[in-house]
């Protein structure tokens, strides 16, 4: 199977959106997602229709791990720069969403609202990583698997809304442990390899345990929620095949978007277009509501 035309268009608009260097053409109220990720920080910019226009991703090792962040300054740092470099660019970056994995409540959902605060950004909203995922997907059935790099999440959504998550401990960072014990490697000498294309054929056999048994985990969360498809999201999923053995191992079609790892920064950041700009009526309108 395959998604919908339309969304990966705009999912690869947003990967063009990253390596732009100006604010040239960007007119309007503009709104931003922010996803801190184990491996990556994305912060992700849309403008009034919904269309990506600026973005910077970040490499980020274990600033935040199993859903929590544990490098809190570490994620600030990084962010703040983000910000800095996007207003350098003559964006107005004023108000901004994050998202946390699901499976996580209370104090520490709300840690990631103050990374933002912190970076200089109001908080328009906090929404889970898979709701936001769904905005970008235009997905109202199914579950969303985020294989990010510390934890492999799964959602349940119906009619559009999240009625499961849970969040288990097995992700990227396991698929190197896996390659630095076999070539007796540092871990991040491992992780190279693992997102070396030239490799990954080789390696696959290797760490295709791995994939089976994220797949025997969202396995065993479907088995009391059932659903009819699967969509893969976050950047291990990313992984060519994974798709495959996920569709073996649980035996339901496997859906995976063009470029996965920006799939959840971009829904953030609908998110907060949708929270700041409800249901406009037209482009003016939506102007004015922003404002």
């Amino acid at each position: 199977m395959e998604i919908n035309k339309s969304v990966n268009q705009k999912i690869l608009a947003f990967g063009e959106a990253l390596s732009r260097d100006d604010s040239r053409g960007v007119n309007g109220p503009l709104f931003v997602g922010v996803d801190l990720g184990t491996a990556y920080i994305v912060t992700a910019v849309v403008d009034v229709a919904g269309i990506p226009v600026a973005g910077v991703l970040t490499r980020s090792r274990s600033s935040v791990r199993d859903g929590l962040v544990l490098d809190y300054m570490g994620a600030l740092s990084i962010l703040k720069a983000q910000v800095q470099k996007l207003r350098e660019r003559g964006l107005t970056i004023d108000k901004a969403a994050a998202a946390y994995p699901p499976g996580t409540m209370g104090r520490n959902a709300k840690v990631f609202g103050n990374v933002l605060q912190s970076a200089g950004l109001e908080v328009a909203m906090l929404t889970d990583e898979p709701t936001a995922a769904s905005k970008v997907l235009q997905l109202q059935n199914g579950a969303v698997v985020d294989i990010g790099g510390g934890t492999t999440g799964i959602s349940v959504l119906c009619d559009g809304q999240v009625v499961y998550t849970a969040d288990e401990p097995t992700g990227g960072t396991h698929i190197d442990l896996v390659l630095a014990g076999h070539f007796k490697i540092a871990d991040h000498e491992a992780e190279k390899i693992k997102r070396d294309p030239t490799r990954q054929g080789e390696i696959f056999p290797l760490i295709r345990p791995v994939f089976q048994k994220m797949a025997t985990i969202v396995a065993r969360h479907l088995k009391d929620h059932p659903v009819k498809t699967i969509y893969l999201v976050g950047g291990t999923s990313g992984f060519p095949g994974t798709e495959d053995v996920m569709a073996d191992e649980i035996g339901l079609p496997v859906i995976k978007p063009e470029a996965p790892l920006l799939v959840t920064p971009l829904g953030i950041a609908l998110s907060c277009r949708e929270i700041l700009c409800p249901e406009p009526q037209s482009s003016d309108e939506a102007v004015k509501i922003a404002i």
